[in-house]
């Protein structure tokens, strides 16, 4: 029995690196494969170390010519290695060859699994600091279905060793939680930090699959990465799955609408419409490369001091309904988004907002936590190639519609907003429609949760049906349970 001392406290005992490889390797039943290629060729080595690896490892191989990587994967049609494909690629093949070269009649109580991963550290210039995907194809019974997690990393030390054992760590974490941690999904995405500091490297991307997590709604791990701290942005699209915001912004024109959209409403959705416009026809805008992101803050998801993760899926709901892209985010100022867009394109972008949203951007109070104050935030929100696409307000006491040229900001940023408007940075969405300018989404949230009729008329098309077929936003006052939410 345990020893306590009077006043101990209750805290998570983290098991070491050790003991996870060791209990792992302890298992009579576990076995399978490692693949680490690029730079990712350390995970197995805490394996090795613990000791009793023979039982668990079947091989560790590490294709690190390009030559013999595309010889035994098959070469990839874009040229590139450090990708989820070439990842998906791996798991696959190694698991058939398992399959293959280990028959079940002696093996029968044997439980495969594959660990891969592909990963470029950061250059001799250091100016690229590395990245990399990670993933476990793998059974929890014997002759069971196939379950994956597959994660995206991002490295922020700046040595290529200090990355390489990071990543041994990671992978470690991994594999333990996938196979004992896997009843509980939330706790496994913040296992995969054991013996990590979150300024070691971000996980932007994970996506569960399989029999033991068919229960889990990727969505919701997504907002538990920003949530926890792990990233500051994650990202998915019409259908619902999760994507790499690097891989959808990359050399990318980004037109971005950020907004409670509790629910979307038409109001939304014409400025959507008009910005988009008014964007694709700017000389530096192509068409066919431009990217339009809704954009929910952490903030704007908390309910009562907590993230209220229904009414996060109620929204993304609609979202993708309407066939867009969302994208929840940490970032409480417009300029950190537009520095997070920076990161993956040097190519135009917009923000489409109100007049309201605006004036907020002009207040100095926003910017007290900065060093270099509003002039600092300013300095990064208009330096890029950006323009404000502002949609005009009607006034609510005077009736006088408010735009670019006569809103009022606060008295000591005047000049400075004169400044941004001569130079084109802020630009009036002329098309609009007045009678549609009252809808707000409070109030249709309120006439909802009151039972009031009429709201109907005051959200895009179809989008009404949604909200009562599926009981978003308490409709019915009963909430909608992740087994009966929309196929998208």
């Amino acid at each position: 029995m345990e020893i306590t001392i009077k006043g101990d406290k209750e805290f998570d005992d983290i098991p070491s690196l050790k003991s996870k490889a060791l209990r792992i390797n302890l298992n009579e039943n576990i076995y399978g494969t490692f693949a680490e290629i690029g730079a990712g060729q350390e995970t197995c080595r805490h394996f090795f170390r613990a000791g009793g690896a023979s039982g668990t490892i079947a091989k560790a191989m590490s294709a690190y010519d390009k030559d013999f990587s595309d010889a035994i994967y098959g070469a990839e049609d874009d040229g590139r290695y450090v990708t989820e494909a070439r990842l998906r690629k791996m798991l696959s093949h190694e698991m058939n060859l398992m399959e293959n070269r280990l028959t079940r009649e002696n093996n029968p109580n044997k439980i495969f699994f594959t660990y891969a991963n592909t990963v470029a550290t950061i250059d001799f210039a250091k100016q690229f600091k590395g990245h990399g995907w990670v993933g476990i194809k793998y059974q929890v019974e014997e002759n069971g279905d196939y379950n994956e997690i597959i994660l995206h990393l991002r490295f922020k030390e700046t040595d290529a060793r200090l990355q390489q054992e990071t990543l041994g760590v990671l992978g470690t974490n991994l594999i333990y939680g996938a196979f004992y941690k896997y009843n509980e999904p939330k706790k496994l995405l913040r296992y995969l930090y054991d013996h990590l500091d979150k300024d070691q490297l971000e996980i932007d991307t994970i996506n569960f699959s399989g029999p033991v997590f068919k229960n889990v709604d990727n969505r919701l791990m997504s907002l538990q990465l920003v949530k926890n701290g792990m990233t500051d942005a994650v990202m998915f699209g019409p259908d619902g799955t999760n994507v790499l915001p690097a891989k959808v912004f990359y050399k990318k024109n980004i037109l971005a609408l950020r907004g409670s959209f509790r629910p979307v409403t038409k109001v939304n959705m014409a400025m959507y419409e008009k910005s988009y416009n008014m964007f694709i026809k700017e000389n530096k805008v192509d068409k066919e490369k431009t990217v339009v992101v809704f954009e929910i803050t952490l903030s704007n998801l908390r309910a009562e001091g907590e993230i209220d993760e229904q009414d996060f899926i109620d929204r993304a709901d609609l979202l993708c309904s309407l066939g867009q892209s969302v994208m929840i985010s940490n970032f409480q100022e417009y300029f950190k988004v537009v520095e997070y867009f920076s990161k993956y394109t040097k190519a135009r972008m917009g923000l489409a907002m109100g007049v309201s949203n605006l004036i907020d951007i002009f207040d100095e109070k926003y910017y007290r936590h900065i060093s270099g104050g509003i002039l600092e935030a300013f300095g990064k929100l208009f330096f890029k190639d950006l323009k404000v696409y502002l949609y005009p307000m009607l006034d609510a006491k005077t009736g006088e519609l408010i735009n670019s040229e006569n809103l009022k900001v606060y008295p000591r940023m005047k000049e400075l907003y004169k400044f941004f408007k001569y130079n084109g940075k802020v630009i009036d969405i002329e098309e609009y429609d007045e009678s549609i300018m009252n809808i707000f989404s409070r109030e249709i949230l309120r006439m909802i949760t009151d039972g009031e009729r009429g709201w109907e008329d005051m959200v895009p098309e179809g989008t009404a049906d949604l909200i009562k077929d599926y009981r978003l936003f308490g409709y019915t006052r009963k909430p909608l349970t992740l087994s009966r939410k929309r196929k998208l």
